[in-house]
């Protein structure tokens, strides 16, 4: 790290991460880590229940996304991408 960067904490990051994450998600591009097709996940396969959910590659299957609720929270394990690409929705901070 160079001198001339201030350091600054994750909250720094709130309004730029914020234009991103306040999304349809449907339309969120996943590559797959495994066979690197790209797919919005409106289109990925989608097996579920109770426990949870996991979202499939449509080209070659493998997990790509998984989603649990744990009580008032969502936790995400996205080990099976190897990129989620957002568009940016309208900026919320200034």
């Amino acid at each position: 790290m160079t001198e001339d960067l201030a350091r600054l904490d994750g909250n720094a990051a709130a309004g730029t991460l914020c234009r991103f994450l306040a999304i349809d998600v449907t339309s969120m591009m996943i590559t797959c880590a495994a066979c690197g097709a790209e797919a919005p996940l409106g289109r990925l396969h989608l097996y579920g229940g109770r426990m949870g959910i996991i979202l499939r590659c449509v080209a070659c299957g493998e997990v790509n996304l998984g989603a649990v609720e744990v009580g008032e929270t969502l936790r995400l394990d996205p080990r099976g991408a190897a990129c989620l690409t957002f568009r940016a929705g309208p900026a919320t901070f200034r």
